[in-house]
Parts: C-alpha cells; sequence; structure tokens
C-alpha cells in the first residue's frame, strides 16, 4: 500500500471514531459530546477531501 492511500485509510478510521463519538455521547446523554462530534466529523470530512484533491493534483492516487 502506498503512502497516499495509508494517509486516506487512517483519515476514514479518524471519521469512524468521530461518528462512533457521537453516537456515544447520544447514548450518554451529552449534548456538548454530540455537538463536539459533529463538527469533528465534518472537519475531518473536510480535510480528507482536500487531501485527496491534493494527492489526486499530484498524481499519488
Amino acid at each position: 500500500m502506498n503512502r497516499a492511500k495509508f494517509v486516506m485509510a487512517i483519515y476514514a478510521l479518524a471519521a469512524i471514531l468521530a461518528m462512533c463519538a457521537i453516537g456515544y455521547s447520544v447514548a450518554a446523554g451529552s449534548g456538548f459530546g454530540i455537538l463536539a462530534g459533529i463538527v469533528a466529523t465534518c472537519v475531518i470530512f473536510m480535510t480528507a477531501f482536500k487531501m485527496k484533491r491534493k494527492l489526486r493534483e499530484q498524481g499519488l492516487l
């Protein structure tokens, strides 16, 4: 697996963990945790899509 795919796999794992954090916060009844999980998920997705575009422009994907 090349470096670009490894980086994208890390982003995917981070997104999964952020989505799991939302579910855990719902179960725990934490409003702040739900909001923080949603923000974290959005930030991770935006960063991953920017990185994917950058890697595609460099010809690594």
